[in-house]
C-alpha cells in the first residue's frame, strides 16, 4: 500500500479543516492568515514545532480571517482577498513565511508555507492576498 490518502479523504481534511463542515467543535468556525518574518526554513520548522516566536509584531500589524473556497483533488484556494490593515510602522523583517491558524491570536498552526517572493512592508503599505492566491494542498 502506498503512503497517499485518498482524493476523497484528502478533500474532507481540508474540509474539516479550513471551512468548519463538521458537527464537532474541534475545527475553528474562523481561520486566520499569519504573517512571519526571518530565514523560511528557521520559520518554517519554528511553526512545524507550534512555536510562533517570528511572527510579525510591528505596524499594527494583526492576523486576519480567510475564507476557502471548493476544495478539489487535495487542494484548496482563499475565495476571498485577504487583506491586512494599513501599516503604521516598518513591519519587523521582510514576509517570508504566512501560516494558517485556529485563532486571531496564539492558537495552533494549522498550515504554513513558504511565500514565493518575500515582502517588504514599510508604513503606508498594506499586505493582500488575492482571491486565489493561497492555496492549501495535502497532495
Amino acid at each position: 500500500m502506498s503512503n497517499a490518502a485518498s482524493n476523497h479523504v484528502e478533500d474532507k481534511t481540508l474540509d474539516f479543516w479550513l471551512k468548519a463542515n463538521s458537527a464537532t467543535t474541534l475545527p475553528p468556525s474562523t481561520v486566520y492568515v499569519a504573517l512571519f518574518h526571518g530565514t523560511a526554513a528557521s520559520v518554517l520548522a519554528n511553526l512545524e514545532a507550534g512555536t510562533i516566536t517570528d511572527e510579525i509584531t510591528l505596524g499594527s500589524y494583526s492576523r486576519q480571517p480567510v475564507t476557502f473556497g471548493t476544495v478539489s483533488g487535495g487542494s484548496v484556494s482563499n475565495s476571498a482577498n485577504v487583506t491586512f490593515v494599513t501599516a503604521t510602522a516598518n513591519y519587523d523583517g521582510d514576509v517570508t513565511c504566512l501560516a494558517i491558524m485556529d485563532a486571531s491570536s496564539a492558537g495552533n498552526v494549522l498550515f504554513a508555507g513558504e511565500l514565493t517572493v518575500s515582502k517588504t512592508v514599510t508604513t503606508g503599505d498594506q499586505f493582500q492576498i488575492a482571491s486565489g492566491n493561497l492555496t492549501v494542498s495535502l497532495t
